[in-house]
């Protein structure tokens, strides 16, 4: 072992000196084939570049330091930048500013205080003549009379020209509207029973109003305002009432799926809904309701209680069917001096204890009620409860489905447990609710009981009777496949005792368990998939070619 062991560390070493490289102090790496290579881009002793070792506190640490200083540099750059850019941002004012002075090629343009010298002085002079002659004088202020009283009358004028277009313009829209209105009635009769009627309708929408050729449209805004109004008022009330007509249909035909099976919830379909009125008025129903209620209380009653009847004489089947199991498992020593009793208990299940009370609730009072009280429409809804549930709500479909099919099936109403008990007292040794905490042989001990049980009753067979007509064939596919031994020779012996004649299909490993059970075996070979063979031959002919085969194999390994 240690050999192996030194082996393996020389070709490990061998290996990691062939796959490795190495560095110097100086920094230079050195791979297999002898090469040398540096790199000078970094410092040997920048601990930020180093990747070994135990701890990697001190390359975080270089690395803060490294951040920090990046970071001041950083700062440093942008304030750098800042006053760059505020430089650049004075010079470029500048720049605009002499790039604007190319417009002017004379300085005349720009002397601005040269005019202005000149304009006080034409002004204090023209204050120094007005003052020094009073002919002047009175000349200005009559012109400035003159001027305040030209501009009111051209002000006045300017109105009056106005006010004559605008009274021109309506005098032309005036002239126009009434050809256009003349060109309107021309050759159209008007009904006098109609125009009442829009005149009844203007004096509502508009009240007491004087129409003049300029309101006339927007009166007729108005009238037609109301009149959209009260059009839209209206078919709100036919979209009310349509959908109250059709909601009273979904009812309808939620009520009577059958009768109104074909018929829509549409306004469109509604003549079918009246056909189906006329047809019942036709009918006179109401005259047969008395008998109807009659039948149908009688015939419903008689309904439900034949199938409360019917789970009830399949329950009482099951109790029976296990008495004639429980006398099979009489006969079968389960353990020394030990056999096994089938207990059966009523399901505490919610579901099926509430639908065997609705089964009694209908049913109570069937026989001793009165005419009047033995079948009200209270018993009526409750069938109809259950018949719907049965039927599949809509929307419920799949969860009424899955209930039905537990509350109807009577052996959802037991639940079920095995009790082992002593012969000489029939007193009970152990009760097995089910097959938790048991091993595998102790469960296939018990299944294999009841199942031989089971094939007793079901085959009718007699228990300890060598001879008997009853059927006896049982084929088991790979049941012993997975179980012990013991459990297997355990069922085939009941299985003899019971003298079945079994088909037993199993693989080869399993055959020593059930050759002391059989009278022949068929061996079935099928070589590349393709083509099935069958060989048959009685149990002394396989032992024999068995001991064939197996005292060569012997003799060669005694050699």
């Amino acid at each position: 072992m240690s050999v192996r062991f030194d082996v393996a560390c020389c070709a490990t070493q061998e290996q990691f000196r062939r796959e490795t490289r190495a560095i110097t102090h100086a920094g230079q790496i050195k791979d297999p084939s002898g090469r040398h290579e540096k790199d000078d881009r970094h410092r040997i002793d920048d601990r930020s570049r180093y990747v070994l070792g135990w701890s990697n506190s001190a390359k975080i640490a270089a690395l803060e330091v490294k951040r920090r200083q990046l970071e001041t540099r950083l700062a440093e750059v942008a304030s750098q930048i800042g006053d760059i850019q505020k430089e650049r941002d004075g010079l470029a004012n500048r720049l605009d500013a002499l790039t604007r002075l190319e417009e002017f090629t004379s300085f005349d343009e720009l002397d601005w205080a040269s005019i202005t010298t000149e304009i006080a002085q034409l002004t204090d002079e023209r204050i120094r003549l007005e003052s020094a002659s009073d002919v002047l004088k009175q000349l200005n202020e009559s012109l400035r009379t003159l001027q305040k009283t030209h501009k009111e009358t051209s002000e006045k004028l300017q109105d009056v020209r106005d006010r004559r277009a605008r009274e021109e313009q309506k005098h032309s829209d005036a002239r126009e509207l009434r050809q256009q209105t003349e060109a309107l009635l021309a050759g159209v009769v008007v009904d006098e029973a109609l125009a009442e009627k829009l005149e009844a309708m203007r004096a509502e929408a508009l009240g007491e109003h004087q129409l003049t050729v300029e309101s006339c449209d927007n009166r007729e805004q108005d009238v037609r305002a109301w009149l959209q109004h009260k059009i839209d008022g209206v078919d709100d009330k036919i979209r009310n009432l349509a959908a109250r007509i059709i909601k009273a249909m979904v009812s309808f035909k939620e009520t009577y799926k059958l009768e109104t099976a074909e018929m829509d919830a549409s306004l469109e379909a509604a003549f079918e809904y009246e056909n189906l009125l006329a047809q019942l008025n036709r009918d006179d129903l109401p005259r047969f309701v008395t008998r109807f209620k009659e039948l149908l209380n009688v015939n419903t009653i008689n309904e439900i209680a034949n199938f409360s009847a019917q789970l009830a004489r399949e329950r009482e089947t099951i109790r029976e069917r296990i008495a004639h199991i429980n006398k099979s498992l009489g006969g079968i020593d389960y353990n020394q001096g030990r056999y096994i009793v089938l207990e059966s208990q009523p399901s505490p299940d919610a579901e099926i204890r509430d639908f065997q009370m609705e089964l009694r609730a209908c049913t109570a009072g069937a026989v001793t009620g009165s005419e009047d009280a033995q079948y009200s429409e209270t018993k009526f809804l409750q069938v109809k409860a259950i018949i719907d549930r049965f039927r599949g709500r809509e929307g419920l479909s799949e969860q009424d489905r899955r209930w039905t099919a537990k509350v109807t099936d009577v052996r959802n109403w037991f639940l079920f447990a095995a009790s082992e008990r002593w012969r000489e007292d029939n007193s009970e040794h152990e009760h097995y609710s089910d097959s938790g905490g048991k091993s595998g042989g102790q469960k296939e001990k018990l299944a294999y009981t009841i199942l031989a049980a089971s094939l007793a009753y079901q085959f009718g067979l007699e228990w300890g009777a060598v001879r008997s007509r009853s059927f006896r064939f049982v084929v088991i596919d790979e049941a012993f496949g997975r179980g012990s031994d013991e459990s297997a020779q355990y069922g085939l012996k009941l299985f003899r005792q019971l003298n079945l004649q079994l088909l037993i299909v199993t693989p080869l490993q399993k055959i020593h368990i059930i050759e002391p059970f059989v009278s022949s075996v068929g061996f079935v070979h099928n070589e590349g998939g393709r083509a099935s063979k069958l060989r048959n031959l009685s149990i002394e002919e396989y032992r024999t070619q068995k001991a064939a085969l197996i005292q060569p194999s012997a003799e060669s390994g005694n050699h």
